[in-house]
């Protein structure tokens, strides 16, 4: 069954001028122009359309978007992850509307307010168990205490300077910086620096991450759209990994 561009704009909550722009950059093919000049789209094209919102909702960018439609041609795992994501996502949105609902039930009756209920849905623990299995209980413990110890203010800092990382990371991917140049090893030292800060990071209590580390983080952002999205999708994941196994191979030399 095919559909008009029309009708796919409307359904998508888009337009059918961006639906075009797709079409021109080679993101998003029409199965069909008609006579009359008119775009269709078979099922096969709605499946990558669908593909194309999920990842743009991650926030990654159309080059990253093409990038990872090209990596995993296959859209069935590629959307049994997305799928995954979302329940998850749909879970911690559930659990903080219950909160905030709690919270204003509770400031409206004058009653006596939990924190445990207040900030249910709100923890950063929802990599515990990554954490654990690659580098142990203990880190994961320390990581934990610390950021619990954290002031609201002290929070919000150390996620603007995670924001300004990752930002300068997908602005240097965009530009095609070299891996091993001085702006991208500026930027590994920084992400380095970053994660020496943090307790219970391998190398920490030395000053420096090791490089087994770093290495094994880099393969993770590469590996995990989760954490690539926070560098502006595979691309920018692949210059932070590589960046980063220069550094490392570096503190090893």
């Amino acid at each position: 069954m095919e559909r008009s561009i029309q009708d796919i704009a409307r359904l998508a909550g888009t337009t059918s001028r961006t639906l075009r722009h797709y079409d021109d950059i080679g993101l998003l093919a029409p199965s069909r122009i008609g006579d009359n000049g008119y775009r269709y789209y078979d099922t096969d094209a709605l499946v990558r359309l669908q593909r194309i919102l999920l990842l743009r909702d991650l926030g990654l960018g159309l080059p990253a978007i093409a990038e990872a439609l090209r990596s995993q041609t296959d859209a069935t795992p590629a959307l049994r992850n997305h799928l995954t994501w979302l329940r998850d996502e749909r879970a911690r949105l559930a659990r903080q509307i219950a909160a905030v609902e709690s919270t204003i039930e509770g400031l409206e009756k004058g009653e006596q307010l939990m924190a445990e209920d207040m900030l249910d849905g709100f923890d950063h623990t929802q990599y515990k168990d990554e954490v654990e299995e690659r580098w142990g209980a203990a880190a994961y413990a320390k990581s934990d205490a610390w950021w619990r110890s954290k002031s609201p203010e002290e929070r919000k800092q150390w996620q603007e300077r995670q924001k300004r990382l990752a930002s300068d990371w997908r602005d240097a991917a965009e530009r095609g910086v070299d891996p091993a140049s001085a702006e991208a090893q500026a930027l590994a030292q920084r992400h380095a620096d970053w994660l020496a800060a943090i307790p219970g990071t391998p190398g920490s209590e030395a000053g420096a991450p090791t490089a087994a580390y770093l290495t094994g983080l880099g393969d993770m952002y590469v590996a995990d759209p989760r954490f690539a999205a926070n560098y502006g999708g595979l691309p920018g994941a692949t210059l932070v990994r590589d960046a980063l196994r220069i550094y490392a191979a570096g503190l090893s030399s």
